[in-house]
């Protein structure tokens, strides 16, 4: 029997601000790479793999890949639903994917996945993966 994938996930949703559209009241394109910064800043506080975690155990964390496909138009004043997975792989590397929904109709509005590289403090690329990084993911089953 095949066992299912473990999937970590989180979901976060906040208000569209009104200096985020354009003179037709829709959402710029741009605010949605903020929108899936909010995703992974929640993912990381959900499940103990923040920022500042990362920092604290000497490694920075910088995004390196950034992806989004539209689909719908969001609006202002609506609020928005983004759902962060990771995306688990034996590189060295964090990668998640997003889901943006309109909250009112629960309508997918955008996709997208990001891809961050570990760099130490010197700021050079590590090539393996760190241990506090592969204690995190034996942690949560992955």
């Amino acid at each position: 029997m095949h066992m299912p994938e473990i999937q970590l996930i989180s979901t976060v949703e906040f208000p569209v601000r009104f200096s985020e559209v354009d003179s037709m009241q829709i959402v710029w394109h741009g605010h949605y790479v903020k929108y899936m910064e909010e995703g992974r800043e929640n993912f990381g506080k959900k499940y103990g793999i923040s920022y500042m975690e990362i920092r604290n155990n000497g490694y920075m964390a910088p995004v390196v890949r950034l992806s989004c496909d539209y689909k719908k138009s969001l609006s202002y004043p609506e609020n928005v639903i983004v759902e962060t997975c990771f995306v688990d792989s034996a590189a060295a590397k964090i990668t998640y994917s997003f889901r943006i929904f309109r909250a009112s109709d629960r309508e997918l509005v955008a996709t997208g996945e990001s891809v961050q590289v570990f760099l130490d403090m010197n700021r050079e690329l590590v090539l393996t993966v760190p241990p506090f990084f592969e204690a995190w993911k034996k942690k949560w089953g992955l």
